[in-house]
């Protein structure tokens, strides 16, 4: 009798790094993977049908209406991502779906790009670079392209998760910076090694120099910061979005940065992602980044080992290491 084969839908392309023990393995049947973008909402509910699994990516709705559309076999949403905030959690808990993501891969590789993101904004680096393909400049002065120093500074992260505990260990043993954080809960241990205080959003926006966003994309989280956020901070602040785009209302950002009430921007996310609120892109104080906090060759060979994992032990009713329900 011939083996059953587990139908894995791929909603769109992904690096194959990492994912051979998924596309290697006979008992699988591997649908979809072709194109680079998503497919269309009809196109999806087409690709689904009959699926045990669905590796899916950020950019894709997975909602009630898809999981339905694939059917009762349906065993497992893989998300390629750290992020679940494009699946219907409460409606794959309903049908008893499991939903995994890939959390431990990209940690530091978003945390670095997130001080990519902040050095440039303190040393006018974008800014700069353009200066010098222009022509303009002709000669060193002691008053060009002033930027700020961070050493010393208030860290702010927003979220203490993965990503944020290793954007606060690179900015407290890096630069000496003491750490203020906002999370749901207090992390005594790590307060302890690096010099970090558990704070309310009110006061961490006040006194911080680097404000770093880091947490996940909620009901909760939706335009956390706004225009009265923004108008708290200092002069001097940096503020910098690694998480999610909607975290940040961003025509509130706009007007802040057109008169230059902060020092500075940079959003690796868009609220309405892949468009950016028009006007943002002509100013001189940001800098933007195509989501590509994860583009690393080594966080996306360990995303697709753990999309793999996760599916290969759910369809094998083995323990899902990345579970979220």
């Amino acid at each position: 009798m011939p083996q059953k084969k587990f139908r894995v839908v791929l909603t769109k392309k992904l690096p194959t790094a990492g994912l051979e023990s998924l596309l290697t393995n006979k008992s699988m049947h591997i649908v979809g993977g072709m194109n680079a973008f998503s497919p269309s909402r009809a196109r999806l509910k087409k690709m689904v049908q009959g699926a045990d699994a669905i590796l899916s990516q950020l950019t894709e709705k997975i909602d009630g209406e898809i999981m339905d559309a694939a059917g009762p076999g349906l065993k497992i949403i893989a998300n390629y991502a750290a992020g679940f905030d494009n699946i219907d959690i409460a409606a794959a808990k309903k049908r008893g779906i499991i939903v995994t993501n890939t959390p431990g891969g990209v940690s530091t590789a978003v945390a670095e790009h997130a001080w990519v993101l902040a050095l440039g904004c303190a040393k006018r680096i974008v800014e700069s670079d353009a200066y010098m393909r222009a022509g303009k400049y002709k000669q060193w002065t002691p008053g060009q392209m002033l930027g700020l120093e961070l050493s010393g500074k208030i860290l702010g992260v927003i979220g203490l998760g993965r990503i944020g505990q290793m954007i606060a260990t690179i900015g407290n043993g890096g630069f000496r910076m003491p750490v203020l954080y906002v999370d749901r809960s207090r992390n005594v241990a790590f307060e302890k090694k690096y010099s970090a205080k558990k704070v309310t959003l009110t006061t961490l926006i006040k006194k911080a120099d680097v404000i770093i966003i880091a947490v996940p994309l909620l009901p909760s989280t939706h335009h956390l910061i706004g225009a009265k956020e923004l108008a708290s901070m200092k002069s001097t602040a940096i503020l910098v979005n690694i998480a999610r785009g909607p975290i940040i209302n961003e025509k509130a950002l706009l007007a802040t940065l057109k008169k230059k009430r902060i020092a500075a921007a940079g959003l690796d996310v868009f609220e309405n992602e892949p468009h950016m609120t028009p006007g943002l892109a002509k100013l001189k104080n940001i800098i933007v980044t195509p989501h590509t906090g994860s583009a690393t060759m080594r966080a996306r060979r360990t995303m697709g080992e753990q999309a793999a994992q996760n599916i290969l032990c759910a369809l094998k009713n083995k323990a899902v290491p990345a579970r979220i329900c």
